[in-house]
């Protein structure tokens, strides 16, 4: 249990009073019933919202940073940093010109353009699984035990309701304005616990003689396959839909590239942040039982009043900011891209405009009703599986396999495929993965990883993926 004083408290209300005021706000700004303005706040997004909203959004997993790095020091800024910076450096020069001018809204909508209903139906499902905030409602779900002292199942869903309660009527925009608050507040909470630990602790001298010998090595102690799997993982930065969804928002395609490319700079420095609070509660706090809890034990271990409090603010605006994305393109995938398509009627065109019988406001009513389902399984998710880093490698290591090689070939006319083979390695590379990593778990959810031939999920599964592929492209060409 963290104690907080009241000014503490005060903050942290204020925090949540501000979010939901600017989330609401967002909402009745524009005509948020109309698909376009719903879903991609009318492809407005400038440069700075553009970097803010993307920086924010995809650094959600603050515990599971704090969880990693207590176990594998900084090791975690290989792992979980460095691939994701290369990939997001890929996606900006391969991709986001390209993904804005298709002027489509979604990942399922470029499936279908390019190969057709059943592929784009199954890419969303794909999607749909991949996108799911369960990490971050975890998350989420400790700090307010932390700060409540409440059950944990409770905390759990009383934060998925206040994080997504304005998505409701403010769609993408509220996501976006929320998201700018976030950026700040996030920067801001862990400029505020490094100074304290070094003048308490010391400098790096500190560190180094009092965390492990390994946890300054650029593997952890963990073997290559395992870093490596990680660096597979991080290829989900190619077929994030938040990443996608953000350049069918941009004011244009040079705003995408020059968003990502910036947005990099903010990472770099933002992990540089992270990894030595990290390393501080690995030298401070030995034995820990439950690394999840590296940020927060330090900050109790050594802030005082207003700051914990501004801490505990930045750790919520980092994972609030990132659930509300999430929750909203789950629900946009489930809503629109799956019941809709089920239906069989019109979706956005590439003009922002729907057409056909089908009123925008169905658009959106699905999407809300999304949301509630959205909400549901994430919260069961994060009671079956409790662990963050649990949660990021069993979604990633089954899903990225899938979804990869048809998505990104897509949108290159060379490189696509007949939609039959296409759609066969999508299915047969998500289902490769997924058989491989149930058969290392055959002593229990989640409990063992005894893999057939040693071998990691991901990579049989990208193997059949690219082979089907490859079988699809020489029939093309014949």
């Amino acid at each position: 249990m963290i104690h907080f004083t009241a000014p503490d408290i005060i903050l942290i209300l204020l925090y949540f009073t501000a979010v939901v005021i600017i989330g609401f706000r967002a909402g009745r700004k524009r005509q948020a019933k109309h698909a376009a303005e719903y879903l991609l706040a009318g492809r407005s997004l400038t440069t700075p919202v553009f970097v803010m909203t993307l920086v924010s959004t995809w650094y959600g997993g603050i515990l599971g940073v704090g969880e990693f790095s207590y176990r594998y020091g900084i090791s975690n800024w290989v792992i979980q940093g460095v691939p994701y910076y290369i990939f997001a450096i890929v996606f900006a020069f391969l991709l986001a010109k390209r993904v804005r001018a298709t002027n489509l809204a979604t990942i399922p909508d470029k499936l279908e353009q390019s190969y057709g209903r059943p592929t784009a139906l199954l890419g969303a499902l794909l999607t749909f699984l991949l996108m799911t905030p369960a990490p971050y409602v975890l998350m989420l779900g400790v700090l307010l035990e932390m700060v409540t002292g409440w059950n944990s199942l409770v905390c759990i869903i009383l934060g998925t309701l206040a994080t997504t309660v304005y998505l409701f009527s403010g769609g993408f925009r509220a996501d976006v304005e929320t998201d700018v608050l976030e950026f700040f507040l996030m920067f801001i909470g862990f400029a505020v616990i490094i100074p304290f630990a070094a003048m308490k602790y010391g400098g790096l001298s500190y560190i180094a003689l009092n965390v492990p010998a390994q946890h300054l090595t650029w593997n952890g102690g963990n073997s290559t396959q395992f870093v490596l799997v990680w660096f597979f993982i991080a290829l989900w930065t190619l077929v994030d839909p938040a990443f996608h969804q953000r350049c069918y928002a941009a004011a244009s395609g040079e705003v995408a590239r020059r968003g990502i490319l910036w947005s990099v700079i903010f990472w770099i420095l933002f992990d540089a942040m992270t990894a030595t609070a990290g390393l501080y509660a690995r030298a401070s706090l030995p034995g820990m039982q439950q690394p999840v809890m590296a940020y927060p034990l330090l900050a109790e271990a050594i802030l005082p009043p207003v700051a914990k409090g501004l801490f505990f603010v930045g750790l919520l605006a980092t994972i609030m900011s990132t659930l509300n994305t999430l929750a909203f393109v789950s629900a946009t995938t489930l809503g629109r891209d799956i019941f809709l398509r089920l239906r069989r009627g019109n979706l956005l065109t590439a003009g922002g405009q729907t057409t056909g019988e089908r009123k925008e406001e169905t658009e959106t009513a699905s999407v809300r009703g999304g949301l509630v389902v959205t909400g549901i399984l994430a919260v069961v998710l994060a009671v079956l599986i409790p662990s963050v880093i649990k949660l990021w490698y069993t979604i990633g290591t089954v899903i990225v396999p899938g979804l990869l090689i048809p998505l990104v070939t897509a949108y290159f006319e060379r490189t696509r495929i007949g939609a039959r083979w296409a759609y066969a390695s999508m299915l047969f590379g998500w289902l490769t993965s997924l058989v491989w990593l149930l058969a290392g778990w055959s002593g229990g959810l989640g409990a063992t990883d005894l893999y057939p031939l040693g071998i990691e999920p991901m990579y049989p599964g990208l193997v059949v993926s690219a082979a089907l592929w490859g079988v699809g492209k020489l029939l093309k060409e014949e």
